[in-house]
């Protein structure tokens, strides 16, 4: 009983404790390819989150109007309302009360954005991040460099590469332009595995 008896107070303390303790923020990073899901995520974060009666803000960049001015919308159009930013230091004015704040489209913020998420954890916040890791030339893009090594969790997501069937984890251009950002869909850009994705750019550029 004596055994018992203590096992249960430890519980106890444990769960007092819990309640106690102030939760630490942290940032969560969602990475991928382009139609790999990486917003759904978020999403779904999102939602899981309200669900447990937590007050949650998102954001996204203002330059992203693909689905809707006012909404992150994910490619199967499950979406939540946000508040689009030119600045990311506009984040930092999220309330006090506010416990979780979600990011969509990170890449298209400056490197600035990675001082924001550092500062919103410090505060106690838990970041949801999700982005493309890499740009059409499959270098690292914008600030996901960064906060994915700042993150206490990443998670990189993938599409299906639409040539072959294998994971895929870059994303193809379809279109001619050069330049870093451009906003598009199935109709600008395709998921490609690395063997295919080399292979399309072979085609895109032959040599000699």
């Amino acid at each position: 009983m004596r055994g018992i008896r203590g096992k249960l107070c430890n519980h106890k303390n444990k769960e007092m404790f819990s309640e106690n303790t102030k939760k630490a923020g942290c940032i969560e990073v969602i990475c991928g390819s382009m139609f790999s899901g990486k917003t759904e995520e978020l999403i779904r974060r999102l939602k899981r989150a309200q669900f447990a009666n937590q007050k949650i803000e998102i954001f996204k960049p203002a330059v992203d109007t693909r689905y809707s001015d006012m909404d992150v919308v994910s490619h199967d159009l499950h979406s939540v309302p946000c508040s689009p930013v030119k600045d990311p230091a506009k984040m930092l004015e999220v309330a006090d009360d506010v416990q979780v704040v979600g990011i969509d489209e990170a890449q298209f913020f400056g490197h600035g954005l990675v001082g924001v998420a550092q500062a919103l954890a410090n505060r106690g916040k838990r970041v949801i991040i999700a982005g493309l890791d890499t740009d059409y030339l499959g270098k690292p893009f914008g600030p996901m460099p960064d906060l994915m090594a700042i993150a206490e969790d990443v998670q990189k997501v993938h599409a299906i590469c639409v040539r072959c069937g294998n994971l895929a984890n870059h994303s193809h251009r379809l279109s001619d332009s050069k330049k870093l950002v451009v906003l598009g869909e199935k109709d600008v850009y395709e998921p490609l595995c690395r063997q295919c994705y080399n292979a399309a750019l072979e085609e895109d550029h032959p040599r000699g």
